[in-house]
C-alpha cells in the first residue's frame, strides 16, 4: 500500500526531529542549508520545506527569511537576568560594547574552565569531546556559519560542565548578545585557515586540561584562547573600518 502524503510528512518530521537530536543541536543553532539537509535525509527539498514549516508551526523551529532555519528557544530561564538584559540595548546602539563583553569573558571563561576541570562528570566529558569534534567536522563542511556555532557550543559545554548555573546562564546571555554583533566576524575567523588552526589547537589544549582534571592549566588555556579571540576580532574590525575609509576617498 502506498503511504499517504500525510504519512510521508509525518515520517519526515520524525526523521528531521531525530536528526536534530542526534546532532545535538542546541537552542539558537542554525540547521544545515536546505539543499544539504535534503541530501542528508534523502528527500526532496519541497518535502523538507513542508516538514520544516510544520515544525515552525509547532514552535520547535523558527525560519528567518534569507537567514536560514534555527532551533527555537523552548524556554527562557533568566531571560531578563539583570547582568545581561541592560547590555542588549547598549550593544545595539554601539557595537563597540562587544569588546567589554569579550573582556568580561576573560574572567568568566577562566572560571568555567577551572570548575569544569574539577567537576566534569563522565557524561560532561563525553559532551565536551563531542562538541570539540563538531568544531572539526563543521569546518570541513566549509560553512563558516555552522563552524562559528560549533565554537559557541564548545564553550557552552564547558560552562555546563562547571555545574555553576550563574556562570552558565551568564555565558548564554553573552553569546546571545554577541550573536548579532560578532557572529559575522567569527565566520570570517573560521574562513581563514591560519586562524582556524590556532583556534583548534587552543580548543584542544583547553579540552585536554579539563578532561585531565587540571584546573589551573584549564584556566590558563581559557584565558589565552579568549585573549587570542579578542585580539583577532579587534584586528579584523580595524581592517574592515580601514577598507571602509578607503572606499570613501574621492575619485
Amino acid at each position: 500500500m502506498t503511504p499517504t502524503p500525510a504519512r510521508v510528512a509525518e515520517s519526515l518530521i520524525g526523521r528531521l526531529t531525530s536528526f536534530i537530536d542526534e546532532q545535538r543541536f542546541e537552542t539558537g543553532m542554525r540547521l544545515p542549508a536546505e539543499r544539504q539537509l535534503a541530501a542528508t535525509l534523502g528527500v526532496s527539498r519541497s518535502s523538507l520545506r513542508e516538514a520544516i514549516q510544520k515544525l515552525v508551526s509547532a514552535g520547535l523551529l523558527v525560519s528567518k527569511p534569507g537567514g536560514g532555519t534555527f532551533l527555537r528557544e523552548r524556554h527562557q530561564p533568566w531571560a531578563d537576568v539583570q547582568i545581561v538584559a541592560p547590555l542588549r540595548e547598549l550593544v545595539i546602539k554601539d557595537p563597540d560594547y562587544r569588546y567589554d563583553i569579550l573582556e568580561a569573558r576573560h574572567s568568566i571563561e577562566a572560571s568555567t574552565a577551572w570548575y569544569a576541570a574539577l567537576r566534569a562528570t563522565a557524561s560532561d566529558k563525553e559532551q565536551l569531546q563531542y562538541a570539540f569534534d563538531a568544531t572539526l567536522r563543521l569546518n570541513e563542511s566549509e560553512d563558516p556559519d555552522l563552524a562559528a556555532q560549533a565554537d559557541v557550543r564548545f564553550h557552552l559545554a564547558i560552562a555546563s560542565a562547571s555545574h555553576n548555573v550563574v556562570l552558565l546562564q551568564t555565558m548564554r546571555g553573552f553569546f546571545e548578545l554577541m550573536q548579532s554583533s560578532i557572529m559575522q566576524t567569527r565566520q570570517r575567523m573560521y574562513s581563514q585557515q591560519g586562524i582556524f588552526s590556532k583556534l583548534t589547537d587552543q580548543h584542544f589544549t583547553l579540552l585536554e586540561a579539563i578532561l585531565a582534571g587540571e584546573a589551573e592549566k584549564a584556566r590558563q588555556a581559557a584565558m589565552e584562547h579568549i585573549g587570542f579571540v579578542h585580539t583577532t576580532i579587534k584586528t579584523l574590525h580595524e581592517d574592515e573600518a580601514r577598507q571602509a575609509r578607503i572606499t570613501r576617498l574621492p575619485g
